[in-house]
């Protein structure tokens, strides 16, 4: 489903099946227009126009479909969804409108994960109609960005480990001609001694490396984004328990957002100099993971006390983001599985942001909101620094209370990113426990499309 799909295409008068939007406070007007007949087919489906409902009306020979909505006037990215998961397989257009935001929701509605199950019972395409034909490829685009990220996500670490990270890297590099850079395995020691130490207890084939891509004009604004890719986070010698670590698979999901955001940067070829970093690991266990009271050289020259292993995720980031500063970017965003206590203040849904500036967050705030991708801005309050001292290094990864999880990770972040630089962080689940229409279980992309249209409002007015 991440590769190109026809899902939407342009209406130049083909035929069709219409589908009707409606209201529950204005179904009973709107039902008034058919046929005794239809009106007991809906009333036999019990369809009274609440919202995700779904009815087949017949009409003739022919039938037509009914979806309820909260308002058809303003329609979200999932107002069309359940029609999308529900409807037999055939083209559909939206009667007396235009599906609009719509059209997100119809194509993640149709995602599936076939990797390793037949979907032979999977019903077929259903082809949702537009004559907003400008609107078909940035809506393609931005589907075929979300499930990216759930394909990557979805996949166990076995096949999606840093090598495979690599590969997805290379593939989004060649599409567009960036250029790509890769340190693996013991060359990461001396220039990325974090990212090392957190990696090095893998399996060969699942070796550490630190993925960088480069693309635009030198003369663009520099911006950056970087994205946590611990593969599989076994919780180092601080182990996770069993269910812990049943979905580990999804801790990097930042760097699938990442990728996925530098995917659709590229493709809509917004004048900015971009800068992607991927520090891809697995934390494993082994004879040579790094310990409890380890004291770790990083990159910035800081030197980190271990206080839990399991609080990995920050580590490799903060090798990553300080390579990122070194090239004076004016943004940096970076997207990271980082916290549980993030999601225990927010939900799986909101992925918790961190900004150094307000006028950021407003931005990605105001682009989520626009999106149905709203993030939920949590503090960098300067006064929980002090729970990251350490009494025989410049800091510790891990502070010893159970206080504010989520910034307090963001404060260590923060202090691996360079002075001055515009900074955005995302704390974000990657995973969806329960099914919604258009949002399947498992792998999910939260905050990518707030990111990318933030980032297109604020660059893509500039001439390159």
């Amino acid at each position: 489903m991440s590769e190109k799909t026809d899902l939407i295409q342009p209406d130049r008068g083909q035929d069709a099946i219409d589908i009707h939007l409606v209201a529950k406070d204005g179904f009973e007007a709107w039902a008034k227009k058919l046929s005794a007949g239809q009106r007991a087919a809906l009333k036999a489906q019990k369809f009274d126009g609440g919202g995700y409902q779904v009815g087949i009306v017949p009409d003739g020979d022919d039938w037509f479909a009914v979806g309820g909505v909260a308002d058809p006037d303003d329609l979200s990215s999932w107002c069309m969804a359940k029609l999308a998961e529900t409807l037999p397989e055939g083209t559909y257009r939206r009667a007396k409108g235009e599906p609009g935001p719509a059209l997100h929701g119809w194509q993640t509605a149709q995602y599936r994960f076939a990797r390793y199950k037949d979907d032979e019972d999977a019903p077929g395409p259903r082809v949702l109609l537009t004559r907003d034909v400008k609107a078909i490829d940035a809506a393609m685009a931005e589907a075929q960005a979300v499930c990216l990220v759930c394909d990557l996500v979805n996949t166990p670490a076995e096949d999606m480990g840093p090598a495979a990270l690599e590969d997805v890297a290379e593939k989004i590099a060649k599409r567009h001609g960036a250029a790509i850079k890769v340190v693996k395995g013991d060359a990461l020691e001396k220039d990325y001694p974090m990212v090392h130490a957190v990696g090095r207890a893998a399996a060969r084939h699942h070796a550490p490396r630190l993925i960088r891509l480069e693309w635009g004009s030198e003369s663009d604004p520099k911006i950056a984004i970087v994205g946590k890719g611990v593969c599989f986070d076994s919780g180092g010698l601080d182990v996770k328990s069993s269910t812990g670590m049943l979905l580990m698979k999804k801790d990097m999901g930042g760097a699938a957002h990442a990728l996925a955001l530098a995917d659709l940067v590229m493709g809509a070829e917004l004048p900015v100099r971009l800068h992607v970093l991927v520090p891809a690991v697995e934390n494993a266990i082994s004879g040579n993971s790094f310990r409890p009271g380890d004291v770790l050289q990083s990159r910035k020259g800081l030197t980190v006390e271990i206080g839990n292993t399991d609080a990995e995720g920050r580590l490799v980031l903060g090798d990553a983001l300080t390579r990122a500063s070194e090239d004076e970017p004016e943004f940096i965003l970076d997207f990271a599985t980082l916290t549980g206590a993030a999601r225990v203040a927010l939900g799986p849904d909101l992925p918790a942001l961190m900004t150094r500036r307000d006028e950021t967050a407003a931005e990605l705030i105001e682009a989520g909101k626009a999106r149905d991708d709203e993030p939920w801005r949590l503090p960098l309050p300067e006064a929980y620094v002090e729970w990251l001292a350490s009494d025989i290094a410049d800091t510790n990864n891990a502070h010893g209370n159970s206080f504010a999880g989520a910034s307090v990770a963001g404060l260590f972040l923060d202090k691996f990113v360079g002075d001055g630089i515009d900074w955005a962080h995302f704390d974000t689940f990657a995973w969806r426990p329960t099914a919604k229409p258009g949002r399947p279980k498992g792998g999910a992309a939260y905050g990518l499309r707030a990111a990318f249209h933030m980032l297109r409002a604020r660059y893509g007015h500039r001439k390159s």
